[in-house]
């Protein structure tokens, strides 16, 4: 019994340690939540973010963010948008929050004593896992009278393989 209830603790433990992945979609409520969210500001400026989780690079939150600003953009009946501000945060460790270690050892003392160890130990840190959240302030327009270093909502969901929204 208590071997079971030993192995079912530390499958939980474990569990609990498991890295969350990156999707694309809404994030939920909660410190483990990676996704997008959006804020509007005014009729054509957002504030878009896309916090993801350890398994995803820079370039991967840039392209969710980039993503997510082209739909409400098409969403809300514009053709373009402009990146207005931009703010990239890192937060928690880095390092796996499990870690394992071992040693041995052994002596020798007066009157011929002799001693020898091994030892094995797991280590759980309940820290916080890598996050990484890319916010983007962004005005959107109609038209092909456009700032130059706009991007074209449709051609950002077609490079991205996103859906048009109707």
């Amino acid at each position: 019994m208590i071997r079971t209830l030993s192995a079912l603790s530390l499958a939980a433990a474990l569990a609990a340690c498991a890295p969350t992945q990156t999707v694309y979609g809404p994030a939920a409520d909660g410190a483990r939540a990676v996704g997008y969210d959006s804020l509007r500001i005014e009729d054509d400026r957002w504030r878009v973010s896309f916090t993801a989780g350890p398994d995803a690079s820079p370039a991967d939150v840039e392209r969710y963010a980039l993503r997510r600003a082209a739909e409400l953009s098409l969403q809300a009946g514009y053709d373009w948008f402009d990146i207005v501000d931009r703010a990239s945060e890192r937060t928690g460790q880095q390092d796996s929050p499990v870690r394992l270690g071992g040693s041995v050892g052994g002596g020798i003392g007066s009157g011929g004593y002799r001693s020898s160890g091994v030892g094995l130990g797991i280590g759980i840190s309940p820290g916080q896992e890598r996050r990484t959240t890319l916010t983007l302030e962004i005005i959107a327009g109609r038209g092909a009278d456009r700032p130059e270093r706009a991007y074209d909502a449709r051609q950002i969901l077609a490079a991205m393989g996103g859906a048009e929204p109707i």
